[in-house]
């Protein structure tokens, strides 16, 4: 009686198949992953392009209008038009629209070497693409440099942009590559950024942390003052910034190992039968 009231007991299977999906999840997270590179370029290109023809028409538009858009107004509109685009194409591309992202990204293994090239000169065709669409629609008088210049001393410009983009890439470092932020409202804390850092140094450098923002118009207008600049300080800046992070991460571990990664993948209900 004992052996057949177990043998007749349904008992249920959970099977844990922790190293392939931690494997899976590194890959789908980090460097190695199923979009094609195409893809990725496309979204880089299109969401540079939008990037630099929403933020520079507002400057544009600030400027032709009697500045009715204002300091706040132009801050807000590059920074929503970043966070929009994260939450569009983030999970095609990764949302770099900057060299400087995506140096700072490969410096720490966090995106292929490889690729760096590719992505670089996509960032700087959307950007030269945006201005050039810019300096057709708006020609004639209301044609204006929409490159970054600054006002101050290049001393002042370069430690500046500096610390705009350590500010910067610190926090997307912290929102996009740690589990333990709230990576939901990644697009909303790297827009908010944006927005602080052009209020402040928007005046005295145009606040590009963003070589490829400065290289689009710079080539339409053929007006390369200061470039060395805003290609050199924001490299360095974004650099330091998720090095800095990285060392004051708790965990040395790549993000797809800081938290185990454990998953049922099957519960299977079975009938153990008795042996007559």
């Amino acid at each position: 009686m004992t052996d057949n009231s177990e043998s007749n007991e349904i008992h249920h299977e959970v099977v844990l198949d922790v190293n392939s999906h931690a494997s899976q999840n590194c890959e789908e997270s980090g460097i190695k992953d199923s979009v094609p590179l195409l893809k990725k370029l496309v979204a880089e290109v299109v969401g540079t392009y939008m990037m630099i023809f929403a933020g520079c028409a507002a400057v544009i538009v600030n400027l032709n209008n009697d500045h009715v858009v204002t300091l706040p107004g132009i801050a807000f509109a590059w920074g929503f038009t970043v966070m929009v685009l994260i939450y569009s194409v983030g999970h095609i591309s990764g949302a770099h629209f900057n060299p400087a992202v995506t140096i700072a990204f490969a410096s720490t293994r966090r995106f292929p070497f490889k690729q760096v090239p590719t992505y670089m000169i996509a960032q700087v065709l959307g950007s030269t693409l945006a201005s050039g669409s810019l300096r057709l629609i708006f020609n004639g008088e209301d044609d204006h440099f929409i490159g970054t210049l600054p006002a101050g001393s290049n001393l002042q410009a370069f430690v500046i942009e500096f610390i705009c983009t350590f500010f910067l890439m610190f926090v997307i470092t912290a929102v996009a590559t740690d589990n333990r932020a709230i990576g939901e409202l990644a697009g909303l804390a790297i827009g908010s950024t944006i927005i602080i850092d052009i209020l402040f140094a928007g005046p005295m450098t145009g606040a590009s942390m963003n070589p490829a923002r400065s290289l689009g118009p710079a080539f339409l207008y053929d007006n390369y003052t200061g470039l060395w600049i805003y290609l050199i300080a924001p490299i360095l800046g974004a650099l330091v910034g998720t090095w800095t992070y990285n060392f004051i991460r708790h965990t040395n571990k790549p993000t797809c190992d800081e938290l185990p990664k454990i998953e049922l993948t099957k519960i299977v209900p079975f009938l153990r039968r008795s042996r007559s």
